[in-house]
């Protein structure tokens, strides 16, 4: 089974019997040493007799607002969503944990055909899209501001924008070298090419919409130019609905069958977007690369560090990309793929390309896996004016979360 990245640190369940009514379940938040402000929680609920759902948070003592929450199934347990407005590093709030009906906005996932249409608040945010090319992969991706945030092509041809490296479709997850299999620069509009490997979605497990989270959950077989399966991923995507900024979880672990599976050392990986062609530092516009330790532009590339934002120009406006690794995924923190001309992607397999003297090279064993998160922030100004390190303190410290009965 998956391992989840819940962004929870502790759960307490004391349920037993039937499924709770309204006003039977307290919830209570704890900081945990950061200070938490418009945070998206996701966690686990493995022995709770809860219906999925739609649920108010209504804060027990001190009034201020309810706090909408999700409650959707999880593979055999079930997942509570919720976006925290503010938390501070020592305080605890109680909350009575009330079905509702929900909010009228939220995030919806459409069906066109073997693609899926994401909205936030009935606006576009992203299409998935499971069957166009070599991978899956996501376009448009919409910023906070209404601007597309990465490159439109291949798949659209637009005034300005750059036009090489055709494989770098959008946003998408793959590596560029797995048994001698490239995955990475495989597509339609290169040269046939005997070593070229494809990933298709090879069953789509759920597609949830909701108030706070949409969820598509999906897995995929990585398959050779023959057509063998070389190893399959098992993928959760989530995206909250938040305001003046879109946050995308990204939890995916790769497992080897019964033949282990080697995914080599190359600079060509892994976990990446192609931001718009006006954000490229090297344009010389106000575009710029900034990671944890301060690191900016191209001397951040191939360090290892726990999250990279990429600003920069789109209109009149400054917008940005941050990629945050989390602390439970493999190798972390990751090195990153990360180029002046707008490639950004998280690779944990490429230390010979960036002059690490260890080897990249990982190699699976028949029936194991690895399992690799990260947190998506696509925001409006700057990186100080974003937060983004306090954004990586609060996923990587989430709350605690205790619910219990009401007594």
């Amino acid at each position: 089974m998956m391992e989840r990245f819940t962004n929870a640190t502790l759960l307490l369940v004391l349920l037993a019997g039937p499924p709770a009514l309204a006003g039977d379940l307290t919830l209570t938040l704890s900081g945990t040493g950061v200070e938490l402000t418009n945070s998206p929680v996701y966690l686990s609920i493995k022995d709770a007799e809860l219906e999925p759902g739609s649920f108010s948070l209504v804060p027990i003592e001190g009034g201020g607002a309810p706090l909408e929450a999700q409650v959707i199934e999880d593979g055999e347990s079930l997942g509570l969503a919720m976006v925290i407005p503010a938390l501070g590093a020592s305080e605890t709030i109680q909350y009575a944990m009330v079905p509702s009906s929900g909010s009228s906005d939220g995030v919806s996932i459409t069906p066109e055909g073997s693609n899926l249409r994401v909205e936030i608040d009935g606006e576009l945010f992203t299409i998935y899209r499971a069957a166009d090319g070599h991978k899956p992969y996501f376009f448009p991706v919409i910023g906070p501001t209404g601007a597309p945030i990465t490159r439109a092509y291949p798949m659209e041809d637009v005034e300005g924008e750059d036009r090489d490296h055709p494989h770098q479709r959008s946003f998408w997850f793959t590596h560029g070298n797995v048994n001698g299999i490239d995955f990475w620069a495989s597509d339609p509009l290169n040269r046939p090419n005997p070593t070229f490997g494809t990933i298709s979605e090879s069953n789509r497990l759920s597609v949830v919409e909701g108030p706070v989270v949409g969820v598509i959950e999906t897995t995929n077989a990585w398959k050779s130019p023959e057509g063998q399966v070389l190893c399959t991923d098992h993928r959760v995507w989530r995206t909250y609905d938040l305001e003046e900024v879109r946050v995308v979880d990204f939890d995916v672990t790769i497992s080897a069958g019964t033949s282990p599976v080697t995914f080599e050392d190359t600079k060509e990986g892994t976990f990446g977007l192609r931001l718009a062609s006006s954000m490229n530092v090297n344009k010389n516009t106000g575009g710029r690369i900034l990671n944890a330790e301060g690191i900016q532009n191209s001397e951040a590339w191939g360090k290892a560090s726990p999250w990279v934002d990429y600003t920069g120009p789109i209109g009149d406006e400054i917008l940005g990309v941050a990629i945050l690794n989390h602390p439970s995924s493999f190798r972390y923190p990751t090195t990153w793929h990360v180029r002046d001309y707008g490639l950004f992607a998280a690779n944990p397999f490429g230390y010979k390309d960036f002059k690490y003297a260890d080897s990249g090279t990982h190699t699976i064993a028949p029936g194991e896996s690895i399992t690799l998160g990260y947190r998506v922030i696509f925001h409006k100004g700057d990186t100080e004016q974003a937060q983004i390190a306090k954004a990586f303190d609060a996923y990587a410290n989430p709350p605690q979360v205790t619910l219990r009965e009401s007594e």
